[in-house]
């Protein structure tokens, strides 16, 4: 979300970096906000590691909307390479270009070179994006994921990390005026070399307290039975000291708590949840491992928790 020409003031201090997330409906410990008070301060990115599913994709959109600074997302994948991140070359209108210079009988070689390879012809992709002045402020780049991508793009990055800047052959150096707030993003399925590290202030996004979980549920699904958002609660957090390939984050539980609220439920109950599981659990094993007897078990110890609570 963009406000016009307005460029929203950094915070200020950490209580003021708390207050800008929970406007938008984030509700950090204060740790998460420590660092990001100083990524922000400092000019540094900031890289954001843990579990899918807790949030950390969510504090680039959050910055977004809340600075009101564009968000440009890069999205990794395996095999990501400079023409799917940087730039890339419009060959097609380089080679019409070309045939049309020809056909009026242009000559001059070097200049048609140079023609060619102009701005004219640039396909801008995310991170040079992200160097381009804005008058609406630096923008927000988001590189999520970048566990999926391989050590040659990690080793790539390093310049626009440490410099903000990307070098083009045929144009020479992109340098960055204002530097983009940047937040990298990693699910830890493989470890990110030291070296990007470094270039970044670190944080590990676990998962939130059941007293933070609470707050999320309640923010994020109005609406909401009160002993519904309690129990839905207190499922996950024993849900995550099963032994199951994947455990719920939090954005399986926004959801869970949305599916049994359009279900009208005001309460678990061990048939309900057998039956959405599929919203909470993304794999068949750990459905089957849980569904019938064992989430009877849950609920019953749930509901002795939170009666020995009140």
């Amino acid at each position: 979300m963009r406000k016009g020409l307005f460029v929203t003031a950094l915070p200020k201090s950490i209580d003021e970096t708390l207050a800008l997330l929970a406007s938008a409906h984030y509700l950090a410990d204060r740790s998460l906000a420590t660092v990001l008070f100083l990524a922000l301060r400092m000019g540094r990115p900031l890289f954001l590691e843990g579990e899918a599913g807790v949030g950390k994709t969510e504090i680039a959109k959050v910055l977004s909307a809340t600075l009101s600074r564009r968000l440009i997302r890069l999205q990794c994948y395996e095999g990501l390479d400079v023409a799917g991140a940087v730039y890339e070359w419009n060959y097609a209108a380089q080679m019409i270009a070309i045939r049309l210079a020809e056909a009026e009988g242009a000559a001059d070689r070097e200049r048609l070179s140079h023609d060619v390879f102009s701005e004219n012809f640039l396909i801008k992709r995310p991170l040079l994006q992200a160097l381009e002045p804005d008058t609406a402020g630096a923008p927000v780049l988001l590189i999520d994921e970048l566990d999926r991508t391989d050590e040659a793009f990690e080793a790539f990055l390093l310049e626009v990390l440490a410099d903000f800047q990307v070098t083009i052959p045929e144009l020479g150096t992109v340098k960055a005026a204002h530097p983009p707030i940047v937040v990298v993003t990693s699910n830890r399925t493989r470890e990110i070399h030291d070296a990007l590290k470094r270039r970044c202030l670190y944080h590990w996004v676990g998962y939130p307290t059941a007293e933070r979980e609470l707050a999320i549920v309640r923010a994020k699904v109005p609406g909401i039975a009160k002993r519904l958002s309690e129990e839905i609660v207190h499922f996950v957090q024993a849900l995550r000291r099963e032994d199951l390939f994947k455990s719920p984050g939090v954005a399986e539980t926004l959801d869970w708590a949305g599916a049994l609220t359009e279900l009208d439920a005001v309460a678990l109950d061990p048939a309900t949840v057998s039956d959405t599981l599929g919203v909470l659990l993304k794999y068949q094993d750990d459905i089957a491992r849980i569904e019938g007897s064992r989430a009877k078990e849950l609920v019953e110890g749930l509901r002795a928790e939170l009666r020995a609570a009140e």
